[in-house]
């Protein structure tokens, strides 16, 4: 009505703006281009394709801390809503607990690892187990073993191959496991001079950080794919991994993938 005034009337700007009440950059505001609410879209459709398990809140920081875009986030999620991407997830029935006591934050690399067993199985029914590291300084996934069976030996071999191309922890933190309270993981500790950090049994939460990303190895890997065999499981856990560390934005850590902590410490 203010620009019909103005065009028809020789109103001026301010006079019209006062008389239907409205502020001259309102007036004076012209929409963005929708070719740019193409190219969100596009971004939007692509990455939910890409990571079937991503939320909106991943694919913004992805979009924000990775590519460098400066997208508000409202509009962003306005297409991300009318593209009808988000996740459907089904409510849970919350229990009320005492809140556990948060676990500290090492100060540098290599000063706490924690490390855990996961289990999946084959497309045949064989049962398979993955042994998973992670660094809790930037909470950067070291490693993800696969196999049938993952005794004592097995796992001082994979940690061995980490310490060889990322250095020697001070302490590892692991619950009580038979792999890890064997005389002979134990001994290869002392050797190495490092300090194991054994959880109470039953406390998972002592743990929690790689029990956080145990969640998310399930979540956007094993639950993913259907392994015809171990070397299968293995090249897939690789190649995910590699995403988690370098692409996927962690949201603890300020929405960026962990190795970009690497280059700030």
């Amino acid at each position: 009505m203010a620009h019909h005034a103005v065009s028809e009337y020789t109103t001026s700007i301010r006079v019209a703006c006062d008389v239907f009440s409205i502020s001259e950059t309102c007036y004076r505001y012209t929409a963005k281009l929708s070719d740019e609410n193409a190219e969100i879209a596009d971004w939007l459709l692509r990455l939910s394709l890409t990571h079937k398990r991503w939320g909106f809140g991943l694919i913004y920081f992805y979009l924000r801390n990775i590519k460098g875009f400066t997208w508000n986030h409202k509009r962003v999620y306005r297409i991300y809503r009318e593209l009808e991407l988000n996740l459907r997830i089904k409510p849970r029935r919350r229990i009320k607990r005492d809140k556990p006591e948060a676990l500290s934050v090492p100060e540098q690399i290599n000063q706490v690892w924690s490390m855990d067993f996961m289990s999946d199985s084959l497309m045949d029914g064989r049962r398979l187990r993955t042994f998973n590291v992670i660094d809790d300084f930037n909470r950067e996934g070291l490693g993800i073993d696969v196999d049938f069976s993952m005794p004592s030996t097995r796992v001082i071999r994979s940690l061995e191959q980490i310490i060889q191309w990322r250095g020697k922890p001070s302490a590892i933190r692991c619950d009580n496991g038979p792999e890890y309270i064997s005389q002979t993981f134990r001994d290869w500790t002392i050797k190495h001079q490092i300090t194991l950090l054994y959880i109470q049994p039953g406390k998972p939460t002592q743990n929690a950080y790689i029990e956080r990303f145990n969640r998310t190895a399930r979540h956007e890997w094993l639950d993913l794919h259907l392994f015809k065999s171990i070397a299968d499981a293995q090249n897939l856990a690789t190649e995910w991994l590699w995403t988690y560390n370098n692409e996927r934005p962690h949201t603890a850590i300020g929405g960026v993938p962990p190795r970009y902590l690497l280059n700030v410490a």
